[in-house]
């Protein structure tokens, strides 16, 4: 559905609604206006007018992508990082929702996913088993240094 719209005024107030709904990063209701057949200059005051009026706030949208994709999701902080980097966050920015996320919980979570894979693998050679399970925790964006920590100690690849 193309919606084209022309009114500044019309545009800010859909736009409101559209951060409202849920956080939104700063490119993602870009993307949008440019969507709706705005132009580049009404574009850029619309939304430096919806950062001043607080719908948007890209640290906000950092920590909320960031808690929502590692608490639903179980990723990891490099594919928690490509994600904000796509939406065009700061790296300041993406650095500090990062550290949000508590240590004990990223590793917690890391061993319940390795687990549960484990679970659902029929391989028998542990060799093969470890392998595979490293490379799906980094599929999930975990680093493989923790992932190599948490294999070592664990029961399932002996």
């Amino acid at each position: 559905m193309d919606v084209k719209i022309t009114d500044v005024n019309l545009a800010f107030t859909k736009a409101g609604r559209y951060c409202a709904y849920q956080e939104r990063s700063q490119q993602e209701v870009r993307d949008k206006l440019y969507e709706w057949g705005l132009w580049p200059e009404a574009i850029e005051n619309i939304i430096v007018d919806l950062i001043a009026e607080g719908y948007i706030n890209e640290e906000r949208f950092a920590n909320a992508y960031t808690r929502g994709k590692f608490n639903q999701k179980g990723w990891g902080k490099i594919k928690i990082k490509q994600g904000l980097k796509l939406k065009r966050v700061p790296d300041g920015l993406i650095k500090k929702a990062l550290q949000t996320i508590p240590y004990d919980d990223y590793l917690s979570t890391l061993n319940t996913i390795i687990l549960k894979k484990a679970k659902t693998m029929n391989e028998k050679d542990a060799y093969k088993l470890k392998y595979k399970l490293h490379q799906y925790a980094l599929s999930r964006g975990f680093e493989g240094d923790l992932i190599a920590d948490i294999l070592k100690n664990s029961e399932l690849c002996k």
